[in-house]
């Protein structure tokens, strides 16, 4: 291998490190925006989740509506995903794991039960690069630490979306 192709996969890597980043911190950011295209963008096309207890094998569009269900009941939330360390798979190069913190706030304005929830804890985002080039999560697991607050908030933000169909 010669200096410059060395230079070259070296370079590739670190662009590959800050693209999927990017990607895990446009999740949590497209959340809380409520930009549903964006967030749709973060995934390919089939995904599997588990988001604490909750395993499904989704469409993409169908992870939006599960998710939208849910957030969209809030009055305001704040995803922060710092911590990022970013495994790269051996044996295919499209292949990468980002291992990152959680830390989810959630207000719900109203609600009896109390209007604050927090969730941390991490995510296993397994990612891929897909065909346009673009890095995208292929396998998501929320892995919960610890929950504060009303912690039946996200029943309670579902119902809301669901009464005002």
């Amino acid at each position: 291998m010669t200096i410059d192709t060395d230079l070259a996969a070296r370079v590739r890597r670190l662009e590959d490190r800050a693209l999927i980043s990017e990607r895990v911190i446009t999740y949590a950011v497209s959340v809380d925006r409520r930009d549903w295209a964006l967030f749709e963008d973060c995934f390919t096309e089939q995904v599997r989740v588990d988001f604490g207890g909750t395993t499904a094998h989704l469409g993409r569009g169908e992870l939006v509506a599960f998710v939208r269900a849910a957030l969209d009941g809030f009055t305001v939330t704040q995803h922060l995903s710092p911590n990022h360390v970013i495994e790269f798979d051996d044996d295919d190069e499209d292949r990468a794991v980002c291992h990152s913190y959680m830390y989810a706030q959630h207000r719900l304005d109203g609600s009896e039960n109390g209007e604050f929830y927090l969730l941390r804890g991490s995510y296993t985002s397994f990612m891929r690069r897909t065909a346009d080039g673009g890095w995208r999560i292929e396998e998501m697991i929320q892995h919960r630490s610890w929950e504060e607050g009303n912690t039946g908030a996200v029943d309670e933000a579902r119902a809301r979306v669901l009464d005002s169909a």
